[in-house]
């Protein structure tokens, strides 16, 4: 029997986020790649493979045209923000079975910018045909989904405006340690709560930032490390999962498709939840750190609010940080933002994150951890492990 290759994350970094009014799309996507490649110390004439989404009429035809780039190798499955962690799941595959040996995922979005500048406006629609033709007639938005879905938590389990707003709270505590970060002000839950309602129960902290920004994540495979100036980050297991289009044809808004997602991915990396050091979870809005925690096994079904309210997700102090960067709630969120989950959780495994650094109880580098993306209105999830080695 072949051994199969093991595969790396060499390489990651973002282009210039938050308020980006001077660059387009296909220039943060370029920004980012550059300085992921060069984060790795490899020459782009390595990279066979190529995974984009979200950008051009033939993605990633487009992108990998601009970057310079001619893969035989490539992937433009979208399904939202978990888009990026089910592509490294397929590029993983790929490496692994000989059909890749460097695969570069690249995005970058000016969410924030066409919108100041009229490019388009803040509420997008994802059109009125196939089964959202039963939705959209009664307006009901993205956000309203997601509102609705925390509600329907509220009342199945008790669970309080003041837990959800802990993961604002948090997630602005963890920001503080990120220069980086869009929005690094301390805040309450008495501030959370006073702000203008968005779509009942969210506030406005509730809810992610809209920025602009651009991610990328280059995997290897193994016998390319020893050629990298950077530590490898293993991927050790992954898991995708797909739940439902319409909200109709949800079986129950307290569990997210990430029960699915999670449960392969550690399965396959073999570990357990409770061996995890730190989480980067999608989080456009509260429920969602919430929600998907407990679907991660991180805590029991129900036990959410619970979890979030004891100060557990910061990095200082916290039992289990969650998004270290600040998450979309307060670092950058520049529309499908599970790419900068990956990027986020290597550096951490690396030690790159300065005064956010996560250390285990003994003081040493984190070993473990998961990047969960989330997609649509819960509709798509996908989770990786990764690992020091």
């Amino acid at each position: 029997m072949v051994a199969r290759r093991k595969v790396a994350v060499a390489g990651v970094a973002l282009s210039d986020c938050g308020r980006v009014d001077d660059a387009t799309p296909y220039a943060l996507h370029a920004q980012a790649a550059r300085r992921a490649l060069a984060d790795a110390g490899l020459d782009r004439s390595l990279v066979d493979g190529f995974a984009s989404a979200g950008l051009g009429t033939l993605a990633p035809v487009e992108v990998a045209e601009y970057l310079g780039l001619r893969p035989t190798w490539v992937d433009s499955t979208s399904v939202g923000g978990s888009t990026w962690e089910v592509m490294a799941a397929h590029a993983a595959d790929a490496i692994t079975a000989g059909h890749a040996r460097a695969v570069l995922l690249v995005y970058g979005s000016t969410a924030r910018a066409d919108v100041r500048a009229g490019r388009r406006t803040g509420t997008l629609s994802f059109g009125t045909r196939g089964p959202l033709q039963f939705e959209v007639p009664y307006g009901h938005t993205l956000i309203a989904k997601y509102a609705m879905a925390a509600r329907r938590h509220m009342i199945e389990y008790g669970t309080t405006i003041e837990q959800l707003a802990q993961v604002a709270v948090q997630a602005r505590a963890n920001a503080a340690l990120n220069p980086e970060a869009m929005f690094r002000t301390p805040v309450t839950v008495d501030e959370v709560l006073a702000g203008p309602v968005i779509a009942d129960p969210f506030t406005k902290l509730h809810c992610c930032v809209r920025s602009d920004g651009g991610a990328a994540v280059l995997l290897v495979a193994q016998e390319y490390v020893r050629d990298c100036r950077t530590s490898p980050v293993w991927v050790l297991g992954t898991g995708e999962s797909v739940s439902h289009a319409a909200m109709s044809a949800w079986p129950d808004f307290t569990v997210t498709p990430a029960a699915v997602s999670g449960r392969l991915a550690f399965g396959r990396a073999g570990v357990r939840p409770s061996e995890i050091d730190f989480a980067e979870i999608y989080d456009a809005f509260t429920y969602m750190t919430l929600v998907t925690l407990e679907d991660l096994g991180f805590c029991a079904k129900g036990e959410g609010g619970a979890f979030v309210e004891k100060g557990r997700l910061r990095v200082e102090g916290g039992e289990l940080p969650v998004n270290t960067d600040g998450g979309g709630l307060s670092a950058q969120h520049p529309g499908m933002r599970g790419l900068f989950l990956l990027v986020e959780a290597v550096r951490q495994v690396r030690g790159d994150c300065g005064e956010r650094q996560v250390r285990r109880g003994d003081g040493s580098l984190p070993r473990l951890a998961v990047a969960s993306g989330t997609g649509g209105w819960f509709c798509s999830s996908g989770t990786v492990v990764l690992g020091a080695d």
